[in-house]
């Protein structure tokens, strides 16, 4: 992992954009995003994710390549390669750092203007599962949402937008407390005191920049809820499933979540175009070298026509009535008119 560019300043015209909740490094996943995002949202172009990203760049490059996503900012997760992370954001500190064609690493804290907001991303949270892990290897103790992560969060000001990984604590998302009231996975009290320990400084954060939304991954509960003094939280879902994906709309905070239906159901449909306009150019490619074999060349308009067929946007029967029309004359000294 390398640093291609830094930038310590970020500004985006957006006014809608993608947000993912935990992917966990699934590339087919990503590819499911990547097929049903240019139905759903043509406009956007922007990906925000919100941690336990690790996934390979240069295979999210390729899966993105065809679609009109041109950045995505990954708020760090607990579980990411912090090993090969922290030298090179410590290498830029303060700076978001692009490592591939598309991705972009945020510092801890990072300030961005989305769409004309004010938005602070603040990546990291507790891993509860730390006791199945290695350190060093499959656990990392910068992980952590530090104290100082928390005063430099503070000390730039008001925001309209929190991008963490970590829920706050006294979230008004009914399944997130549902979670952590009866700890269904039996994680041990030490996990849990770190936990609350790093739910209670993202709330710290949360209380004193006073969003009008904050939206995070992380606990894998996808829902929303609103404080009595209005302010918003909405929790992501994981890869494939429910509430992984929403579209923002940066003037309202507002945020479009389709159901993991829809979005399988756009990808199946995706999937059958896709086998079946390769159907048509393999078939309009044979016929076309049918004819330079044969000795004929492919006009112009030849060319348009395969191409019409494979786009779908002309079916065979218009194009055979096309042919005709263009190419059968009447016999010399048929009338015109029957009178």
């Amino acid at each position: 992992m390398r640093a291609l560019e830094h930038a310590t300043s970020i500004t985006l015209p957006d006014q809608r954009v993608a947000v993912c909740g935990d992917w966990h490094g699934s590339v087919g996943w990503a590819r499911i995003i990547s097929r049903v995002l240019p139905r759903l949202a043509p406009d956007v172009t922007t990906l925000l994710h919100l941690g336990d990203w690790w996934m390979p760049s240069t295979e999210v490059d390729e899966v993105f390549a065809d679609t009109d996503i041109d950045r995505i900012f990954v708020t760090l997760g607990n579980h990411e390669q912090w090993d090969e992370i922290t030298p090179l954001l410590e290498a830029h500190p303060g700076a978001a750092v692009r490592i591939s064609k598309l991705i972009w690493l945020l510092p801890r804290p990072a300030r961005l203007s989305i769409g004309g907001r004010s938005v602070l991303s603040l990546g990291g949270a507790a891993s509860v599962d730390r006791q199945s892990r290695i350190e060093g290897l499959t656990w990392f103790p910068d992980e952590a949402v530090t104290d100082s992560h928390v005063a430099d969060a503070i000390a730039g000001g008001p925001a309209d937008l929190i991008l963490t990984h970590e829920s706050p604590a006294g979230t008004p998302v009914r399944p997130v407390r549902e979670i952590l009231r009866t700890n269904p996975h039996g994680f041990p009290k030490a996990a849990l005191d770190a936990s609350a320990a790093s739910r209670a400084r993202v709330a710290e954060v949360w209380d004193a920049v006073r969003p009008e939304l904050l939206a995070h991954g992380h606990l894998h509960a996808p829902g929303g809820g609103k404080t009595e003094d209005g302010r918003r939280v909405a929790s992501m879902g994981r890869e494939a499933q429910e509430g992984n994906l929403g579209i923002l709309d940066m003037q309202t905070l507002r945020m479009a979540t389709p159901s993991l239906a829809v979005i399988r159901g756009m990808a199946d449909q995706w999937e059958d175009d896709y086998l079946v306009r390769e159907k048509r150019a393999k078939g309009a490619a044979e016929a076309l070298h049918s004819g330079v074999l044969d000795g004929l060349s492919q006009s112009p308009a030849a060319l348009q026509d395969a191409q019409d067929y494979v786009d779908g946007r002309r079916t065979l029967d218009e194009l055979i009535e096309d042919v005709v029309r263009r190419h059968t004359r009447r016999p010399e000294g048929d009338a015109k008119d029957a009178s």
